[in-house]
């Protein structure tokens, strides 16, 4: 039986049932923290299973037997993906695992952001800047609320995808900015610092989310977009030079949602970003997957959460939705980092990111409304709301 020795990162999702054992090989499985993920420990290995901390290029591989590399993560930026097909190195990420846990992540954002009266749902109109796996979803679902729609992504738009609009009339027509891109440095399409002082000063809505990727919003510009003007608010998931991130911005009182990069961190994006990687590993392999994820998830085995009356059709499906997800939590624990220095407070997102509450896709735990009409359960089914 062949031996397959594998280095992996310790906080991917269920890391040793999936990999302690693949069938027809002999498995040596390490699992690492990210800091001892190094030129070292990877030299005489054959598989990498990396999350995206750990950059993985010519630094870390050079010299070693990997053949294959994967990341337990939506975004590849990290990845040297020319070195890699320069050397042979074959390599996959888990892109599409964990979408519908960053659309649940936007819609608690934007129904917290209608809460606090910071936007007015469903009159408001979203401009959506990416408009791929998590993008089209988004625009789905913020259909289903009734809002109008605004959606700009110039590489399908060249390859004649309808109902797309340029960057510019975007900006001054859209209420909301939401970003759903990945983060590229080169070429026509690159996304670094897409949103910066330039488009900013054309931005005529209120809001701004960042669920992407740090540096795709050139944070320093929106702490001036915010210090602009009373009214205007930001919600961050992702920021730039993570985990250093901007006091500044943490602490803006206009900052309404701050999180620590977790948006597809729910228990559901989590298992199934092992289950790509494991899936495109036995794709490399040539063998039959034996592992699955279901067999390790907990199963939701309380009653339906009841959603009392609300004064209208939009505070229900608020009240329902952060019910289920209670953003606002998420935002005060991250807040409270800021007791600490710097150092500290980049040691507690890493920490709150990696050991982040369980939290469930919403089929998961099925609501019942207290008062049911009819358009009220076409929204709430359309959103992906599980009603009993």
């Amino acid at each position: 039986m062949p031996r397959l020795t594998i280095v992996a990162d310790r906080h991917i999702w269920e890391v040793k049932s999936a990999f302690s054992e693949l069938p027809g090989y002999q498995v040596n499985l390490t699992t690492l923290e990210r800091n001892e993920i190094n030129a070292e420990a990877v030299r005489d290995a054959d598989i990498l299973l990396v999350r995206s901390g750990i950059k993985v290029g010519a630094d870390l591989l050079a010299g070693s037997r990997i053949r294959f590399v994967a990341t337990a993560t939506v975004g590849d930026d990290h990845l040297d993906k020319p070195y890699m097909d320069n050397h042979g190195i074959a390599f996959a990420t888990a892109a599409g695992s964990s979408t519908r846990s960053v659309v649940e992540y936007i819609l608690a954002s934007l129904l917290q952001l209608y809460r606090e009266q910071c936007i007015d749902l469903p009159e408001s109109r979203i401009g959506i800047i990416g408009a791929g796996r998590i993008g089209s979803s988004v625009i789905r679902v913020s259909k289903a609320l009734g809002m109008n729609v605004l959606a700009n992504d110039p590489p399908l738009a060249r390859q004649g995808a309808k109902e797309l609009t340029g960057l510019s009339d975007l900006l001054q027509r859209a209420d909301i900015l939401t970003l759903h891109t990945p983060l590229t440095r080169t070429g026509k399409d690159a996304t670094y610092h897409l949103i910066g002082d330039d488009q900013l000063k054309t931005f005529n809505g209120r809001c701004i989310i960042n669920a992407a990727r740090g540096g795709v919003l050139h944070d320093e510009a929106l702490l001036r977009w915010l210090n602009g003007k009373k009214g205007r608010y930001a919600v961050l998931d992702c920021w730039e030079h993570e985990p250093n991130i901007s006091r500044e911005l943490l602490s803006h009182p206009q900052m309404i949602i701050a999180t620590p990069h977790i948006a597809g961190h729910s228990v559901d994006g989590k298992a199934a970003n092992t289950q790509f990687v494991y899936d495109a590993l036995c794709r490399f392999l040539a063998i039959t997957p034996a592992w699955h994820m279901r067999q390790y998830l907990p199963e939701h085995k309380s009653g339906p959460e009841v959603i009392s009356s609300a004064p209208s059709l939009m505070a229900s499906i608020a009240n329902a939705c952060l019910s289920l997800y209670p953003i606002a939590e998420d935002h005060k624990r991250l807040r409270c980092s800021l007791d600490g220095n710097d150092d500290e407070l980049a040691a507690s997102f890493v920490r709150q990111r990696r050991h982040y509450p369980p939290r469930r896709q919403w089929d998961i735990k099925p609501v019942r409304f207290e008062k049911t009409e009819p358009q009220l359960m076409d929204i709430a089914t359309a959103i992906g709301l599980r009603i009993m």
